[in-house]
């Protein structure tokens, strides 16, 4: 069995080599999708043992999960684990994940293993960090996708927003995805229900070292962000009508919920 570790990066020279250092601890083969980097950061992965795909220009979060998801299945990977390079998923988390893929390649019990920040309770401080329209967008969305969804998925979501995840690269074959940005989530999570995906979250850690950083443009509005993910949301299930439950496709509600949690 083969699993590749793939890594977007976009101007991450303050953490990319401790973090490419750390991973290759656990793991020989390593993609970084450097999404149009204009600091240090190609320079630095030149001196790497990885293989790296580069845009010319910054495309978007999705757009380099899609290459990388196209790279495993070129090279024969049966599961790729992606995670961010700004040190808020842990590298000392990938045994687990390992541990998790060699299970459901044995049982064939599940096609993507998704790392929650709030499968167990976070500690106080680290929820603390994480900015509060990011958590209460999170919960909004994270609700709404597993009441459209129901059991479809296999598991009611608690984070639907977290990148730290591996994907059984035959399943994430079946998939048609195409959303370049941050609104990337809403798309997998609509059509791996539609295709019958089974999915199992496990705890990761919560760490904010950085709540100021940014969506960009018009997505920093938080209001304007959710929108975003609902229309998304809204255009995916409507695509997948014919293979999602009638619950589906009940109005996207349009007003924010009291929560806590988080994106």
């Amino acid at each position: 069995m083969r699993v590749l570790i793939a890594i977007p990066v976009f101007n991450e020279i303050r953490t990319v080599r401790r973090v490419l250092e750390h991973v290759l601890q656990y793991a020989g083969n390593v993609l970084v999708v450097d999404d149009g980097s204009t600091d240090g950061t190609p320079s630095v992965l030149a001196t790497l043992p990885v293989d790296v795909i580069r845009h010319c220009v910054n495309r978007g979060y999705g757009r380099s999960l899609i290459d990388a998801f196209r790279f495993a299945e070129a090279e024969s990977y049966d599961w790729v684990v992606t995670m961010d390079c700004d040190e808020q998923h842990e590298p000392d988390r990938l045994p687990e994940f390992f541990e998790a893929i060699a299970r459901a390649d044995r049982d064939r019990s599940h096609d993507i293993i998704s790392g929650s920040r709030y499968l167990h309770v976070p500690d106080r401080d680290a929820l603390a960090l994480a900015p509060l329209d990011r958590r209460r967008i999170n919960r909004q969305i994270t609700e709404e996708i597993n009441e459209r969804l129901g059991t479809r998925l296999g598991v009611a979501l608690t984070d639907s927003f977290c990148g730290f995840k591996a994907h059984r690269v035959e399943a994430m074959r079946r998939l048609d995805l195409s959303e370049d940005g941050y609104a990337f989530p809403m798309q997998l999570w609509v059509q791996a229900a539609a295709m019958g995906l089974r999915v199992r979250e496990i705890g990761v850690d919560l760490i904010y070292n950085d709540p100021s950083r940014t969506f960009g443009e018009a997505l920093n509005d938080p209001q304007v962000r959710l929108a975003h993910y609902r229309e998304v949301m809204r255009r995916e299930l409507t695509r997948w009508r014919d293979r999602l439950p009638a619950a589906a496709l009940a109005e996207l509600c349009e007003h924010s919920r009291p929560n806590d949690g988080d994106e």
